[in-house]
């Protein structure tokens, strides 16, 4: 990857990682909202005093990462496989990957899915807060809140999807293909943590539908969060210190 696109790429994805932990602001602006039991994505609620603030930067969050992975896919897709004798020749304006660098491919299409539906969510906010608001809560299970509820729900899930897959197809590349050092050294810790938060997270939102309490929600997504801003500093710092090949 030569090395003003992978400076390029990195401060796309350190700006993202700064930008998708915007939520921190909690600590030292009163929101009225428990970071214990409470969702993240509650905080950009529409209903909420600073949710412009906090889907503004969950949108700048997504559209860097975007940025960021795109410019790493872009230059990541190498010279095409030698022509045999008698073979057709391949179409020019379809590069192909280096086949040692699948899964680095894989990794920035996922990394790439997670940033655009990242902003998408931004898009498409709750209107109330259903861990705090009661009645908010009863609405939602009415089915009597805007669609945009369930819409969220699955950009937000499709983003967790691809946050993950990015982190394991990307941290095994670094350490199958002997890349992006230090990656391959906290990858797996990273990826192993994020997936234990997300199984908190998960656990908590079923007892929440359930009427079973938060089970701490609030702090799983949190920890799930910052595990994925860390992961992507550490994947921009590892960039930059990769040297051109």
């Amino acid at each position: 990857m030569p090395g003003k696109v992978t400076k390029a790429a990195a401060v796309l994805l350190g700006l993202g990682a700064l930008a998708y932990t915007s939520w921190v602001l909690e600590v030292l602006v009163r929101t009225g909202l428990d970071p214990i039991r409470t969702y993240v994505s509650e905080l950009a609620a529409a209903d909420q005093p600073l949710g412009g603030l906090f889907r503004a930067t969950d949108l700048v969050a997504g559209l860097l990462v975007l940025a960021g992975a795109l410019t790493a896919l872009a230059a990541s897709r190498g010279p095409r496989s030698p022509r045999r004798s008698g073979s057709p020749r391949p179409s020019r304006s379809t590069p192909r990957p280096r086949p040692h660098e699948r899964w680095a491919v894989g990794g920035w299409i996922a990394l790439a899915v997670f940033g655009a539906a990242t902003a998408v969510d931004s898009r498409l906010p709750l209107s109330c807060a259903p861990t705090a608001d009661p009645e908010c809560a009863a609405r939602e299970t009415a089915g009597l809140v805007p669609a945009t509820h369930t819409a969220h729900a699955v950009s937000s899930s499709l983003a967790v999807t691809g946050a993950i897959a990015a982190m394991i197809a990307l941290t095994v590349a670094a350490r199958r293909y002997g890349r992006w050092r230090p990656l391959a050294r906290t990858g797996p810790a990273l990826v192993v943590l994020e997936l234990a938060a997300t199984a908190w997270t998960l656990a908590a939102v079923a007892a929440f539908e359930a009427g079973k309490g938060t089970w701490a929600l609030g702090a799983g997504q949190r920890l799930q969060v910052l595990l994925v801003a860390v992961w992507l500093a550490v994947l921009a710092a590892s960039l930059v210190r990769e040297r051109p090949r």
